[in-house]
């Protein structure tokens, strides 16, 4: 009788306690909404403009995707508030102070990242912010980082010459490496910061992060995926100049420059996707035969 008389109370409690974590979790983001919003709107204007970065409007729609999807599991987690989530809140407030005043665009951005961490956890609890740590975590790729472009870019051109120019040979074409400039016999191409392939290389990771999520239950064959990338972004791109170095050699720079620049650089990208399908297609061969050879041990 008295277990009956019980249950009412805790759902209205249940209830109540939801109702006032969507009221403070309204007003929090109508203040993010009014600190953050000149921040994200230059974000989207840089992502407009800068081709490196144009994958950053699909990054955000992808996790709100994730969290719509996962809505119902979200739902049914206790709510259980931690005054340490105002910790990572204020934190990150400082980091958007400083940046801010430093005229430094990187801090502020990642700052906002910290903030929705921090709200949920003082709203929801760690539990929860275990929960969305995925779709959170995904976010960083939307955020352009001068430093980082500006330390991979030259290595990319590096290495992508290196390739390229190991590939032309095997294509029997005389190359001479200078840094990032091939020598060729009649002619002299550059591999320049826009052909290092930083572009693919991000817009690649990201593609394949989302497709790993979706199709693959195994964090281990996501977390391959997401690294088999890398190197393939890489030989793609080094593909792509080793062809334009063979069309620059027999038919000139014309032919090599314009449509057909163009053309290959789709032709490579969509190359790379094929690539990462098949590399999946063979993981998932190879993975149940040591999962057989494993059992077959344990049972001997």
């Amino acid at each position: 009788m008295a277990t009956a008389e019980l249950l009412p109370v805790s759902t209205a409690s249940v209830s109540r306690r939801r109702e006032v974590f969507w009221w403070q979790a309204g007003v929090l983001l109508l203040l993010i909404a009014w600190l953050y919003a000149p921040i994200v709107s230059r974000l989207a204007v840089q992502w407009w403009q800068d081709p490196n970065y144009i994958h950053g409007f699909f990054v955000p729609a992808f996790s709100l995707l994730l969290l719509w999807e996962d809505r119902a599991r979200l739902t049914a987690l206790p709510l259980k508030p931690s005054w340490s989530g105002l910790v990572i809140l204020l934190f990150a407030l400082f980091a958007l102070t400083v940046g801010v005043l430093s005229s430094e665009f990187f801090l502020p951005r990642i700052s906002l990242l910290l903030l929705i961490s921090g709200m949920v956890v003082f709203l929801a609890g760690w539990e929860y912010l275990l929960a969305v740590s995925f779709p959170l975590a995904f976010l960083i790729l939307m955020v352009p980082s001068a430093t980082i472009f500006s330390r991979v870019t030259f290595p990319l051109q590096i290495l992508a010459s290196k390739t390229a120019g190991f590939l032309l040979t095997l294509a029997g074409v005389s190359v001479v490496r200078e840094g990032n400039i091939l020598l060729l016999s009649g002619a002299r191409m550059e591999v320049a910061e826009a052909c290092s392939g930083i572009q693919s290389l991000f817009s690649l990771v990201t593609l394949t992060i989302v497709y790993g999520y979706l199709v693959e239950k195994k964090i281990g064959m996501r977390i391959l995926l997401a690294l088999a990338a890398v190197p393939i972004s890489v030989l793609a791109n080094a593909l792509r100049i080793s062809a334009t170095g063979i069309v620059l050699q027999h038919w000139g720079l014309e032919k090599a420059q314009g449509s057909f620049h163009i053309f290959s650089g789709w032709l490579i990208f969509m190359s790379s996707l094929a690539m990462i399908f098949l590399f999946h297609r063979l993981l998932r061969i190879l993975y149940p035969g040591m999962l057989e050879s494993r059992n077959q041990g344990e049972g001997a």
